[in-house]
């Protein structure tokens, strides 16, 4: 059984020998928070695709709005837990366990700092240029580690790199996050060869002994054994992390869709009321009734669901805590929820979709921004390979020196290009591409 005591430590990666940086009224889990909001990967996060492209006269939510939404959610979820807890293991009422609110809403910031841009299309463009595309020729450079990796480019596993890692000019430690903070960023904490078909892992090899310090101190159960890749159950508040975006992206692209005018106000209405009980669904129509805005109708049946399903995983949580500190819970919360919540995410699920993520505007989105990191990685890989060429030169100058296109090793370059495709906006990205194929040259 894994111990909240130990699983909750203010101990910072990087700054282990140094103890509490700071005199002030902060806690070291709420200044993990603030160092994440004024961090210059967040801020690129406002120039992201979260799922429709970016507004023109409708705003619809990017991945900043997204991981704001969503650490709203984890501190209502993490603070609701821990007073349970605390009720239900009174000796823990001198603990850090207090502080779970704070660690989650860090964490859910976190969560989508290592997309690329353009969404998923963009992870898929990077991982498939090397499984279908011309990076395939470079399989027999690499060791089968590094392959698995590169193949199965994860933005989780990048999010934890971006957190933890020392790039050129950067203290050592990275962000010099909390152990707590950063382990439960990581929703899948095993290395790449066990991602199978979903393509899921928590962390590249080169920050293998990273995470497995973290885990280790924390008392995480491991799964495998001496010699073998690394795999650890989850860290509990992933639990709660996985639960606060899940609530978040299935509503919030549900009311985008709504102002996008992709499902009408009747099919909106009829996807969220399920959720709330029968008995109290007279009540909720009356409410609705005194509200002549449709956005507002929407805005306040949205808020009562999130509230509903906080309530709900928090009852999972502690229905399943015992299993989940002894590691043999792995299933999301919201699969947990009482059968009415289960059905009606379930369907709204089934309705995103089909009318949603299958929308022409998203497939548009994906389709070019597939496109434009395909280009990008083909021409940065083969710049890092052939640094001699005169065309290398003009491209490798042109990128900050935090990103170690010079490396030593060819697995350390491939992962530079990937820190740089990464670490671009949407905006940013597109801007490249049109310059790079001529479209678009600097104003003079």
């Amino acid at each position: 059984m894994m111990d909240w005591r130990t699983l909750i430590s203010p101990k910072r990666l990087g700054m282990e020998s140094y103890g509490n940086e700071g005199s002030d009224d902060r806690s070291d889990f709420l200044r993990d928070y603030d160092r994440l909001i004024f961090s210059a990967p967040f801020r690129r996060l406002q120039n992201k695709t979260q799922v429709f492209p970016l507004p023109g006269s409708v705003f619809v939510h990017n991945r900043l709005t997204h991981s704001l939404e969503v650490a709203c959610v984890g501190r209502s979820l993490g603070n609701k837990v821990s007073r349970a807890i605390v009720k239900k293991r009174p000796e823990l009422a001198d603990s850090l366990v207090g502080e779970m609110g704070n660690i989650v809403s860090a964490a859910c910031l976190a969560h989508d700092l290592g997309n690329p841009p353009f969404g998923h299309s963009g992870e898929r463009a990077i991982s498939t240029y090397f499984s279908e595309g011309k990076g395939g020729v470079l399989r027999d450079q690499l060791s089968p580690m590094e392959w698995e990796d590169i193949v199965h480019f994860e933005g989780n596993a990048n999010a934890f790199r971006l957190l933890t890692h020392q790039f050129n000019g950067r203290r050592k430690g990275g962000f010099a996050l909390t152990y707590s903070t950063l382990a439960s960023i990581v929703k899948y904490p095993y290395s790449s060869c066990y991602a199978g078909g979903k393509s899921k892992f928590g962390f590249f090899q080169t920050e293998a002994e990273t995470f497995r310090t973290i885990a280790d101190e924390l008392g995480l159960i491991r799964l495998s054994g001496e010699g073998e890749p690394l795999r650890y159950c989850r860290h509990p508040l992933v639990f709660l992390v996985e639960a606060a975006d899940d609530i978040c992206y299935q509503l919030m692209d549900i009311e985008d869709a709504f102002k996008l005018k992709i499902l009408t106000l009747e099919e909106t209405v009829a996807l969220l009321t399920p959720f709330v009980q029968e008995h109290k669904r007279g009540h909720l129509a009356e409410v609705l009734g005194m509200v002549s805005d449709q956005n507002e109708q929407i805005a306040y049946l949205r808020s009562k669901v999130i509230g509903i399903l906080i309530d709900e995983c928090v009852d999972a949580f502690m229905r399943h805590e015992e299993e989940i500190l002894s590691g043999t819970f792995s299933e999301a919360l919201i699969k947990h929820t009482s059968d009415c919540c289960r059905q009606a995410y379930k369907h709204c699920s089934e309705v995103a979709v089909k009318k949603i993520y299958r929308s022409r505007d998203v497939l548009d989105i994906e389709l070019a921004g597939f496109r434009i990191i395909n280009t990008l990685i083909e021409l940065m890989i083969d710049a890092v390979t052939h640094p001699d060429k005169a065309y290398s030169q003009l491209l490798i100058d042109r990128v900050s020196s935090q990103y170690d296109l010079h490396a030593p090793t060819l697995f350390g370059k491939v992962q530079a290009v990937f820190d740089y495709l990464s670490g671009m906006t949407d905006v940013f990205a597109l801007d490249l591409y049109r310059k790079i194929n001529g479209n678009s040259l600097p104003a003079v």
